[in-house]
């Protein structure tokens, strides 16, 4: 199973603005905003790596070569907004969209999974089973939980601090680490 993102978050958990006040950055020098927007951005991946959930709303498509015998495909992504379509390839290279009563999505399940009810194989060898879906707390900002944002702006604030300076070091600084854990994600 190959999890490929599509379409990222249409904002950030945190606002530029909320960050430099948590940094106490008064200066509108917009060499510093674009720092600090990359260093948002990519303390977001690094917790949403870390926990194994998205944060924020993503498009994903996962890709699978055949259904499990059981029919139940387990998704490596969480938390699951939805899946939008599930298409299947024929040996012709022709895709078709299953319906919607020909799965059903249980995004409360950890991982969140798919039971598939009598869907043809593919007849592609390869990558014929295509699932395009959501991921993530929720569109907006607010629907990510607190102690997630806080462990952003915590990791903004040492990679902010200690800009060429953390070689050796832990991923996640232990006082962020400390807010991601409850979060964290078991391994498929």
């Amino acid at each position: 199973m190959i999890p490929i993102f599509v379409s990222g978050p249409a904002d950030e958990p945190i606002t530029l603005a909320e960050v430099k006040a948590y940094l106490r950055v008064d200066d509108d020098e917009s060499a510093q905003d674009d720092l600090i927007s990359g260093l948002i951005k990519a303390a977001r991946l690094t917790v949403e790596a870390a926990s194994r959930r998205i944060l924020i709303e993503q498009g994903w498509r996962v890709v699978l070569d055949r259904w499990p015998r059981d029919g139940v495909v387990l998704l490596p992504l969480s938390p699951l907004i939805a899946v939008d379509a599930v298409r299947i390839t024929d040996a012709s290279g022709a895709t078709t969209e299953l319906p919607d009563d020909a799965f059903e999505a249980d995004a409360l399940s950890e991982p969140p999974r798919i039971f598939v009810k009598g869907a043809p194989e593919p007849g592609k060898s390869r990558n014929g089973i295509s699932i395009a879906l959501r991921a993530g707390y929720g569109a907006t900002p607010d629907t990510v939980p607190a102690t997630l944002k806080l462990a952003i702006r915590i990791l903004v604030a040492h990679w902010f601090e200690n800009r060429g300076d953390i070689a050796g070091e832990q991923i996640l600084p232990p006082e962020a680490l400390a807010l991601v854990a409850p979060f964290q994600r078991a391994r498929l």
